[in-house]
């Protein structure tokens, strides 16, 4: 026999076993994130997919790319805010320009001439591209949050005129403009 109190004992602790069970069960799930779960052959949790809808032409910064979307967890173009693909080999920056949400992009010692990739990244506040190969800073001039450019160790860069990036806190330029 059951008396009404001990009833709702029992009730309460039948509930809140099976609710501790739910929670556990749950927490070990986290550990499954990139895992498809089913439940009687039903998919149930699918996980979000890295980000692949890209082509990158240059071989060196599309593996810079992806191991920023892997390391990061990157499962949509806007998610990429930052990227640091120095001393990587890169020549042309052919497809870059799908990441417009990049706020920092570091582009330090590689052979990159040509910057026509890089005016669609309105977002950028910092950017290096010092020791590169860069001719024509002009693709620079419509990046209006920038705050940091790095032009330094470009020989052959075109100087930038004085008013070209007055809105740049941090400017660096090669030695042979610093004299203008």
């Amino acid at each position: 026999i059951i008396r009404p109190s001990a009833m709702g004992v029992l009730v309460g602790n039948i509930f809140s076993h099976r609710a501790g069970t739910i929670l556990l069960a749950l927490a070990s799930l986290q550990g499954c994130g990139n895992y498809d779960i089913t439940l009687n052959e039903k998919l149930v949790y699918e996980p979000a997919k890295l980000f692949r809808d890209y082509d990158i032409a240059d071989a060196a910064l599309s593996a810079c790319i992806e191991q920023r979307i892997a390391d990061e967890f990157i499962t949509q173009a806007s998610d990429l805010t930052q990227l640091n693909c120095s001393n990587a080999g890169i020549k042309k920056l052919d497809g870059l320009a799908l990441f417009t949400d990049l706020q920092e992009l570091k582009l330090s010692e590689n052979s990159i001439r040509n910057l026509v990739e890089l005016g669609p990244l309105k977002q950028l506040k910092k950017l290096w591209l010092d020791t590169n190969q860069v001719v024509d800073p002009v693709p620079l001039t419509g990046l209006q949050l920038l705050e940091t450019l790095d032009l330094s160790g470009n020989d052959v860069l075109q100087c930038p005129t004085e008013n070209t990036f007055s809105k740049v806190l941090n400017l660096s330029l090669p030695e042979h403009c610093k004299t203008l």
